[in-house]
């Protein structure tokens, strides 16, 4: 079987080429990697040539499965986890609410996403947030909690075992070590085992940040004048 993942070349900035790519290296699914470079006229309207060339939708991540298209993040992901079902936890009620928080992250936290994109190597505190972005922090670690309260004692992810729950999950916490967010003492704990997986960290070797934002992050920090 022949599997090919096409991600955006900007890695600094991709939570969403992140995800896929951290579930196929998680269960040890062979694939190929092409990246696609983003920065191109049609950027913002899903109307580059080179990404509508290889994902119907004219976004990346995209997998080609045998000449089969899945072009959407988490159905790569559920693609992924039939091959290797260990990637959602054992239990049937755990799966479930791995299931529900993944569906989550995958469609909400939009305040987050406005407001502290994805960089990967920056490191900025940011000084007061907008309060749907507070309020959607005040939910992200609600759910970590309740997740590590129930799932605690099986490991040190949200579901006790590594799944696809934590790579989606991921890349907010590069977020919130970017911007200096403080962290509770659990939320800290996960936060710092994803952030020290070993495939994360050759995903974070390969970042480099564009020249706009390596002498003093001007886009960036301007988000917050």
């Amino acid at each position: 079987m022949a599997n090919t993942l096409y991600i955006a070349t900007q890695r600094n900035y991709s939570s969403w080429s992140l995800r896929p790519w951290l579930v196929l290296r998680w269960a040890g699914v062979k694939f190929d990697e092409v990246e696609v470079d983003l920065a191109q006229p049609g950027y913002g309207q899903a109307q580059i040539s080179g990404v509508k060339a290889v994902s119907p939708n004219g976004l990346v991540p995209a997998l080609h499965v045998d000449g089969t298209v899945i072009w959407d993040t988490l159905a790569i992901a559920e693609w992924v986890a039939e091959q290797v079902p260990a990637l959602w936890p054992r239990d049937a009620m755990a799966r479930a609410q791995a299931r529900a928080a993944t569906a989550e992250m995958h469609s909400g936290f939009t305040a987050i996403r406005r407001d502290m994109s994805m960089n990967i190597l920056r490191r900025w505190t940011a000084p007061a947030l907008a309060t749907d972005t507070q309020a959607n922090l005040d939910r992200l670690f609600e759910l970590w909690r309740d997740c590590r309260s129930k799932h605690g004692a099986d490991g040190p992810w949200l579901f006790g075992e590594r799944s696809i729950a934590d790579a989606f999950y991921l890349p907010i916490a590069t977020r919130l070590r970017t911007y200096g967010i403080a962290l509770d003492p659990i939320c800290q704990v996960w936060c710092d085992t994803a952030l020290a997986d070993t495939d994360f960290l050759h995903w974070e070797s390969l970042c480099v940040p564009e020249s706009w934002d390596r002498p003093g992050y001007a886009v960036i920090d301007g988000l917050y004048r």
